[in-house]
């Protein structure tokens, strides 16, 4: 009897001790300084119609995070600001958000042309920038962490799937972009790919726009007449941001359909495709590392979280009609990872958090699990090959069994094969 009386007294202290930790825990929760993190994407200009909902994704996991209990018993809090689709402007905010603001770190951009304008910021202030969106590699830095695709990981294997008899087996492409460093140097990787597959440079027309073009009724009439020589012809689209609208549109207008002329597009997602006639554009193609339509229980859960807080925030077109895509998979897994990497670390100090995120993993949205890689800074990801549908989604017709390995430095360019395979500072 006595024995039991003690284990019970030692038994009650215990939970009275506990009690007391966890109420002294969430009192240091709720008055301690909160972890203020940048969320630096263009929430008007031309760009503003693919970042804005990056935006949205950032606060979401932000809410989610806090419900939680926040990051090493702080809360989060997004320091939100809009450089507007201006490059230079992109590089004022970075410094504003690192010097004024003392985020953390960074979730932001979308070209590449904005990420190189905030590169030389983050390296010298060594702020953290988790970069969320597929880009044309060439390039590692110990101050980004790039949770969308290399080339590798998309473009390569949506033209190697335009080779093939599934895709169609193409003779002919069609290299379109808009006029800045992601298309180009795209294009470049793949000019040098299909020299590898017997793919003349008779046989490739190239073409660029300026961002924000609208007018492309020339342009599909000319990829009309270029694919009108009786040899199969795709169209490879680099275009970005809300030029991919009048693009669709004029390729309904012309009635230039998939089993024609089939486009592949890189940058063109579920909210890209939000407002078009997607009926005359089934069959066109996209290659991502995540689709809305993936049946799995981690994308149903991401879908649910998404729409509850849409609907919450009334957020402008997703209150009725929610829409994911791949660039807030990559945002959602990137804030995840970074936070993983805190706690590990213990700490929100850069030098340590780079450490820890080395080999981080996620279950992702695509029904995979992603690996930040133990050394280059990018992620271990699935590829997928949707075809348009009429109601703006995509039907998978290719995926990858397993995840693949980001190359940074594309080996169709020569000389990279002399290239670091760690971040090096760029300057």
């Amino acid at each position: 009897m006595q024995r039991r009386t003690t284990l019970k007294a030692i038994s009650a202290a215990a939970a009275a001790s506990s009690v007391s930790a966890l109420g002294a825990s969430a009192a240091f929760a709720n008055t301690a300084e909160p972890i203020r993190i940048g969320v630096l994407h263009s929430l008007s200009g031309t760009m503003a119609i693919s970042e804005t909902v990056l935006k949205d994704t950032v606060l979401m996991a932000v809410d989610e995070i806090n419900g939680r209990g926040g990051v090493l018993g702080r809360r989060l809090e997004a320091v939100v600001v809009d450089p507007a689709s201006n490059w230079p402007l992109f590089a004022e905010r970075a410094r504003q958000l690192l010097t004024q603001d003392r985020v953390a770190a960074v979730f932001g951009c979308w070209t590449s042309v904005s990420r190189k304008a905030v590169l030389p910021v983050f390296e010298e202030l060594n702020g953290l920038l988790y970069y969320p969106v597929q880009y044309e590699g060439e390039e590692m830095s110990p101050n980004v962490f790039y949770t969308g695709a290399a080339p590798n990981q998309q473009a390569i294997p949506a033209v190697e799937y335009l080779l093939s008899p599934d895709g169609g087996s193409a003779r002919r492409f069609v290299l379109l972009g808009t006029d800045y460093v992601y298309p180009r140097t795209t294009n470049r990787i793949l000019r040098a790919f299909l020299r590898t597959r017997g793919v003349n440079d008779a046989n490739i027309m190239e073409e660029y726009t300026p961002f924000g073009h609208s007018d492309y009724q020339t342009i599909i009439a000319r990829i009309r007449q270029f694919a009108g020589q009786g040899v199969k012809t795709a169209v490879v689209s680099t275009i970005n941001g809300d030029s991919n609208v009048p693009f669709y549109r004029e390729l309904g207008n012309q009635g230039l359909r998939a089993t024609d002329v089939p486009v592949v597009a890189f940058s063109v997602g579920e909210e890209e495709l939000r407002g078009v006639d997607t009926r005359p554009l089934v069959g066109h193609l996209a290659a991502w590392n995540y689709f809305m339509s993936l049946q799995n229980p981690a994308n149903t859960e991401f879908i649910r979280k998404w729409t509850a807080f849409a609907r919450a925030r009334n957020i402008a077109g997703h209150r009725e009609r929610p829409l994911t895509n791949d660039p807030m998979e990559a945002t959602y897994i990137g804030i995840n990872m970074w936070r993983q990497a805190v706690e590990q670390a213990r700490s929100i100090e850069v030098d340590r958090v780079r450490v820890a995120m080395r080999g981080q993993t996620f279950q992702a949205p695509s029904g995979f699990q992603v690996r930040m890689d133990d050394r280059n800074h990018h992620l271990h990801k699935p590829v997928f090959i949707g075809e348009v549908r009429a109601d703006g989604q995509f039907n998978v017709v290719w995926r990858t069994r397993t995840t693949v390995r980001a190359q940074p430095w594309s080996p169709f360019i020569p000389g990279n094969d002399r290239r670091p395979e760690t971040p090096q500072r760029t300057r």
